[in-house]
Parts: C-alpha cells; structure tokens; sequence
C-alpha cells in the first residue's frame, strides 16, 4: 500500500503545483464551455477521498460537512471560494494523505460499505478505495491542466 501513497502525494504536489500558479480570481474563473474551476476542483480531490477513505469505512471525515457538501460529486461552484478556503485545501493536500497513512497503518480502517463509482468499479474495503482515489485524482489532474491552459 505504501506505493499508493507515494501516488497520492506525488499527484498532490501536482495538484499544488498549478494552483500556487494562479492567484484567486483565476483559481475561481470558470471557463466557457466548462461547469467548474481549479478551485473547485481541489476541494473536490480533498471531499473525495474523505468520502472514499472514511465515510464509507463508517468512520468521520476531516472535513465539515459544509465543505463535503459544496465540493462532493454532482456539486458545482456556486460561490467564489475565498483565498482562507484555498489556503486551508492546500495544506489539507498533504496532511489528510498523512493522516489516512497513519491511520491505514493503525488499523483504523476494519469495515467498509460497498460502493460502485461513477467508473463503474466497485468498492469493497479501505484499500480498493485508496488505489481507486488515486485514478479519481488523477482524472482531475488532468481537468486542472486543461483549466490552466484555458485561463492560463
């Protein structure tokens, strides 16, 4: 399992890589043709591996459930996020894959409630939902680089 943290965080760094490239208008601008932002989507990496990794394993996500409900699937940026929300995603990139190491390493993780994605791959335990996050972010990886040529 080690190896898909070292997947997460290398796509994290990615991840912070664009978004410390753009200052805050542009991290809320929305480019024609599309339905969200690069800042939408970094709280969306953030809400969905909570979602993958705790919720479903029955345990409480390390995110408020305000913030689950503005960046959880089928959402959409209704408001401009502001800059302490940014800030607070950026250092939650690195310090949730910490904690969901540390707490994968701990045993934390014993039940997990079965759930298809909207790939169609089926979840059954804490690690399919780790290896399966790390395609979820990279897919919007790749949403964040087209975004960036777009307002870039």
């Amino acid at each position: 399992m080690q190896h898909n943290f070292t997947i997460l965080r290398r796509t994290r760094e990615n991840i912070l890589k664009i978004v410390n490239n753009f200052d805050l208008e542009q991290l809320n601008a929305i480019p024609q043709g599309l339905n969200n932002n690069l800042a939408w989507n970094l709280g969306h990496v953030i809400v969905t591996q909570q979602l993958l990794c705790y919720r479903l394993s029955g345990l409480d996500c390390h995110v408020t459930n305000e913030v689950i409900s503005d960046f959880r699937k089928g959402s959409r940026p209704e408001s401009k996020i502001s800059q302490a929300s940014i800030d607070q995603f950026k250092t939650q990139l690195h310090t949730l894959v910490d904690q969901t190491e540390k707490d994968y390493q701990a045993g934390v993780f014993k039940e997990y409630k079965t759930y298809t994605t909207s790939f169609g791959i089926t979840l059954a335990s804490a690690e399919e939902a780790i290896r399966f996050n790390n395609v979820h972010e990279a897919m919007h990886l790749g949403n964040m680089i087209i975004i960036k040529k777009l307002i870039g």
